[in-house]
């Protein structure tokens, strides 16, 4: 029996994009078909692109996604790809007509086997226990003579259930299709939960994963094979698309192909906001981009982002001085726009702010308020005329706190850096420039832009740290109250200061209505604010002090 190659289709797809999701089946099958490929796996939902969310309750989405499928069926076989084995996911229906999430084997112009998810994942940003229906029966097809087993993602992440029951029956292979979002370090979960699988089946394990971006979720491909004992044979790069072939043998563990090398931390985080941001520009129909560039760090980091997604003369930025901006941070904002090659333009506020003052009095916070909303007028009169997508440049610490200005600097359709903490902002901006130098370009972000003070500049001498503890701190006690859900016993228990846990917690509670109102942007931690934590804004509950419990 010659050797079964394998092909894993690491592919971009977009949700409601049937027919264009189709014609990218039949052209990575082709492409496949090229290198030699016999079986050719796809990721979860292919067709109907991840996650579908109520489409998936529409009777007129789940007939269009059918009707991708047959066309599909039909272009394979005129384009004499008919005796490739191809497993791709799609919407299905049970005879109840509940939808269901589905993989679907095809061949010679047919449907050989349909085979619905069992393990639906209702947790962080999953709710497809509320719009599937679980299936119950095992999918195994032959291919060449070969038994393989197949399963839909969360199926291999629980104890027992259909990778038991595949164990139990015997394959010669495990393909698992995967809508699995990025999250940092989660590349290594599966790693690991594949080599722990891939024993228990006594089988290698193929686990495609899609790549891309869909609202705020990032998805970073990493597809990989494992063999039987659960060692790495062949593995995809993240955030690209990409074909891996892999060679099983008529017996034993598959051949090893190409392993892609694992990539500095800050490099992951930083191509998923990037990934992130691409794909919601070029989603939804935009082609540009226009934001505020104050000279700061955050703006910084948000641009370099935008021009690595799309292009540096795809991104407009503009300067909005005050009577309050730092002749330092005009000059970081424009020498930053050179360093991209972004469209710069400088809009200065003073006559508008002016204008307000001069018919409301607005001391203290409402002028600094002011001129943030007037920076936001600015950024949306701009796109209305000229069709850029607005981008905020607020950061995980800020929106955790409420540190910005609602209709001001919050304004936007896309927010890149919003589950970014401020500490790791800067880190980020740091690799991005030594990454820039280790390749003999220029750093894109000013220097002076990462070491100076962190401030708002609204008004005379104002630094972040007037207002905010040290971001250090400050992102330690986030990170322990919001990612991990400690309350103010435990923090105090860790030995934060009590003035500094009473002062953070009480601006984390009362800005829910905030963040509630703020764009979406591209999760890249475990607990991104949106979906993964959901708080309500009107709430009596404050953490107990003292000997309250």
């Amino acid at each position: 029996m010659a050797p079964l190659t394998i092909a894993l289709a690491q592919i971009d797809t977009r949700v409601g994009d049937v027919a264009g999701n189709a014609d990218r089946v039949v052209a990575w099958t082709r492409s496949a078909a090229d290198a030699g490929a016999r079986l050719v796996l796809f990721p979860e939902m292919t067709l109907t692109g991840y996650p579908i969310e109520d489409l998936a309750l529409r009777d007129s989405f789940a007939r269009a996604a059918e009707d991708a499928l047959q066309d599909v069926l039909r272009r394979l076989v005129a384009d004499g790809l008919g005796d490739l084995t191809v497993v791709l996911g799609t919407l299905g229906r049970t005879p109840a007509g509940r939808a269901t999430n589905q993989a679907v084997v095809v061949r010679g112009g047919e449907v050989l086997a349909r085979y619905d998810k069992h393990h639906l994942p209702n947790y962080g940003v999953f709710d497809e226990y509320r719009i599937f229906a679980s299936g119950s029966e095992p999918c195994v097809v032959d291919v060449e003579g070969r038994r393989v087993g197949v399963v839909v993602c969360e199926d291999i992440w629980q104890d027992g259930g259909p990778v038991a029951r595949l164990a139990a029956e015997g394959v010669d292979l495990l393909a698992v299709l995967n809508g699995s979002p990025y999250e940092e370090g989660k590349g290594h979960l599966r790693a690991e939960l594949a080599a722990r699988r891939a024993p228990e089946v006594g089988a290698p394990v193929a686990y495609v994963n899609m790549v891309g971006a869909q609202d705020d979720l990032v998805f970073d491909g990493g597809s990989f094979v494992v063999a039987s004992d659960g060692t790495p044979v062949a593995g995809s790069p993240q955030f690209v698309e990409h074909l891996l072939l892999c060679d099983l043998p008529d017996a034993g563990d598959p051949q090893p192909g190409l392993l892609a090398a694992p990539v500095h931390p800050d490099e992951e985080v930083y191509s998923a906001l990037v990934t992130g941001l691409r794909g919601y520009v070029r989603k939804n129909g935009f082609s540009s981009v226009v934001l505020g560039l104050s000279g700061g760090i955050d703006s910084a980091l948000v641009a370099a982002i935008a021009a690595d997604a799309i292009g540096g003369a795809n991104v407009v930025g503009v300067g909005m001085p005050s009577r309050h901006s730092s002749q330092h941070s005009k000059d970081d904002a424009a020498d930053l726009a050179r360093r991209i090659g972004a469209d710069y333009r400088v809009q200065p506020i003073a006559p508008m702010v002016d204008a307000f003052e001069s018919q409301m009095d607005l001391p203290g916070v409402a002028g600094e308020n002011l001129q943030a909303r007037v920076r936001g007028v600015i950024l949306m009169g701009i796109s209305n005329v000229e069709g850029h997508l607005v981008l905020a440049t607020g950061n995980k610490s800020e929106l955790a706190v409420g540190y910005s200005t609602i209709y001001g600097d919050a304004v936007g359709g896309f927010a890149p850096i919003k589950d970014v903490d401020k500490s790791r902002v800067w880190r980020l901006a740091r690799w991005r420039n030594d990454a820039a130098v280790d390749a003999g370009g220029i750093p894109p972000i000013p220097e002076s832009s990462i070491t100076k003070p962190p401030s708002a500049e609204l008004s005379p001498g104002q630094v972040d740290s007037d207002s905010l503890p040290p971001y250090d701190l400050l992102d330690e006690v986030l990170d322990a109250y919001v990612e991990h859900a400690e309350g103010r016993a435990e923090l105090l228990a860790r030995g934060f200061e009590e003035s500094v846990v009473d002062k953070v917690l009480a601006l984390v509670d009362r800005a829910e209505w905030k963040r509630r109102q703020y764009p979406p942007g591209p999760k890249v931690t475990a607990l991104a604010f949106g979906r993964d934590r959901r708080l309500p804004v009107t709430s009596a509950w404050r953490e107990p002090k003292g000997t309250d419990r």
